[in-house]
């Protein structure tokens, strides 16, 4: 019996979102796509959420993944890149929660990690791990496509294992495990 399951991974960002699929049958993994959305173009912070949101619910709806793995936000110096990258994560997560899609989070070194063998390895490392993995012919000329796609492939990797990071099956299950941040 053949077993067929899709990951969406995602990069947020507010400049580029970065994003990758993958099929994975049994226990192979094959690439699907691998893109970004360039939202430098627009200057309000609020149209850049509602593209983010509303393009992560058209890859939704056009490939059907069945998990979603995101980047969890980096704790950088500046609050301000912080809370707008959080924005960005908030919603692509919240396009997987409305279609009833699990979400995993995962920490940027973890996925460097899962892809390189090494937690600080440079966006370059884990472009050319991906190729060799997937087999990618060319490599973009953002790396923001290929972190979405580490994503997805650090999902792959750790499917199974007890600890993956936050995961979240709905609004529900977000709730509860985050009561302290519900008002």
């Amino acid at each position: 019996m053949s077993t067929e399951r899709i990951i969406l991974g995602i990069d947020p960002g507010t400049t580029i979102m970065g994003f990758g699929l993958i099929k994975v049958v049994n226990k192979n993994m094959h690439f699907l796509q691998l893109n970004e959305l360039q939202l430098s173009k627009y200057d309000d912070h609020y149209v850049k959420l509602k593209i983010i949101f509303e393009r992560t619910i058209e890859l939704i709806d056009t490939h059907h993944p069945d998990e979603i793995a995101i980047e969890a936000p980096f704790f950088g110096k500046n609050v301000q890149s912080m809370l707008k990258l959080g924005r960005a994560q908030g919603v692509a997560m919240a396009a997987g929660l409305s279609r009833q899609i699990p979400i995993t989070e995962y920490e940027p070194k973890k996925i460097k990690m899962a892809i390189t063998g090494n937690g600080n390895a440079s966006k370059e490392q884990v472009a050319k791990m991906l190729q060799q993995l997937l087999g990618l012919k060319e490599l973009p000329k953002n790396l923001d496509s290929t972190d979405g796609l580490a994503a997805a492939v650090c999902h792959f990797f750790n499917s199974g294992k007890t600890v993956v990071g936050k995961s979240y099956t709905g609004w529900d299950a977000f709730i509860k495990q985050n009561a302290d941040r519900v008002k």
